[in-house]
């Protein structure tokens, strides 16, 4: 009965960890709900609208504009829960991604339209007050000879807030380009997030470019 009991309280303590955080904003929403997820950092600009038809996995529409090489990446996108972790004051989660469509050039770029597809990972861990994440991607398509990039990311809340309340979070990201001429970036940010919605604003010490991400789940 007692470790019935104790296996209850741990398991409510992960929950409302969980109902708490900005879990809403990853890439596998609950079973039937749909999400648009906008992001814009110091290298380009991207829409995904994705639909999760089971907790396990999410299926969507992406769209993504590299604005330093002035190519459009369109295509679907699945990403796969692999796994979810649950501690008495922690929550941490393991995505695998991959994609694939067409690449073209916009602007003065006259790259034609060839094909492309990527594939990567996200991996978050978050206490009440504390976040890390990291991501990786690696695409290869047409004229595109390999582009991989990874990015890491530190959080810390000012204050806890329940469940309805407006969160705050206060964080730093580092992003590493291989081959972009500032293939370090670092990129302090806010996080606000209530309800459905989630906003990000930042902007890129290195690149002096902002940050400006949105997330709402309906």
């Amino acid at each position: 009965m007692l470790r019935t009991l104790a296996t209850m309280t741990a398991l409510g303590t992960a929950l409302s960890v969980y109902a708490a955080s900005p879990a809403f904003a990853r890439p596998v929403s609950y079973e039937g709900g749909w999400t648009v997820i906008e992001e814009t950092d110091r290298q380009s600009t991207s829409l995904l609208v994705h639909y999760t038809p089971n907790a396990s996995y999410s299926i969507g529409w992406k769209s993504e504009w590299d604005r330093q090489e002035d190519i459009a990446l369109h295509g679907p996108q699945l990403t796969y829960l692999a796994k979810r972790w649950f501690g008495e004051d922690y929550q941490a989660n393991l995505y695998a991604f991959a994609g694939a469509g067409w690449a073209e050039g916009v602007n003065d770029n006259p790259i034609d339209q060839d094909e492309m597809a990527y594939v990567g990972l996200l991996a978050d861990w978050e206490t009440r007050t504390l976040f890390a994440s990291y991501k990786a991607r690696y695409l290869e398509g047409g004229q595109i000879d390999g582009s991989v990039m990874q990015a890491a990311r530190a959080g810390w809340a000012p204050y806890e807030g329940d469940t309805g309340d407006l969160h705050t979070w206060l964080m730093v990201e580092v992003d590493h380009r291989p081959d972009n001429e500032e293939d370090i970036g670092i990129t302090p940010l806010v996080r606000l997030f209530k309800g459905a919605a989630l906003f990000e604003l930042g902007w890129s010490v290195t690149d002096d470019e902002p940050l400006i991400n949105f997330t709402y789940r309906f």
